[in-house]
């Protein structure tokens, strides 16, 4: 499979908070590839073309956050995938990590959206069917951290 190269233009006409997502997994791909700390990775990223138009706060959330739990992350993530984590491409490692993060700790966000985010951003930079593989593993492990909603979300359906 071939990955897009991330490159510091985010996509056109997206949301403050997509672009954030855009601009965090490319400093989570700068992260696992180059092993930097998070704060030299915060500080590339907030310098490229286009940042001002992204969620700063969302961004810094997203990075800092996913970065400091990624052990805990990939814990949960382990039981989920059909393959060691080092054989994940970078692009895929890191949309994971984050979409977990996101499902984690952004309860404002419903898990659907975090869900689609994740696959939005690994069509964009992913290999060919990344997508798929990225919606499966989250999509099994939406119940695990959001077991509440997404039984309500079931109920909802099953009853319209």
């Amino acid at each position: 499979m071939t990955e897009k190269i991330l490159h510091a233009n985010p996509s056109k006409n997206r949301t403050p908070r997509h672009r954030a997502r855009e601009f965090a997994l490319q400093g989570l791909y700068q992260w696992l590839l180059n092993n930097e700390d998070a704060a030299t990775v915060v500080n590339h990223i907030r310098a490229a073309h286009g940042f001002d138009k992204a969620d700063a706060d969302h961004f810094a959330v997203l990075l800092y956050g996913t970065i400091k739990d990624s052990v805990a992350l990939r814990a949960v993530l382990t039981p989920l995938i059909d393959r060691s984590i080092a054989e994940l491409s970078p692009i895929e490692h890191g949309v994971l990590l984050m979409g977990a993060f996101e499902l984690k700790n952004n309860l404002e966000i419903p898990y659907r959206v975090v869900i689609n985010e994740a696959v939005e951003l690994t069509k964009s930079f992913g290999g060919t069917d990344g997508h798929k593989y990225v919606n499966g593993v989250l999509d099994k492990l939406a119940p695990q951290l959001r077991g509440d909603e997404v039984a309500a979300d079931k109920r909802r359906l099953n009853a319209g």
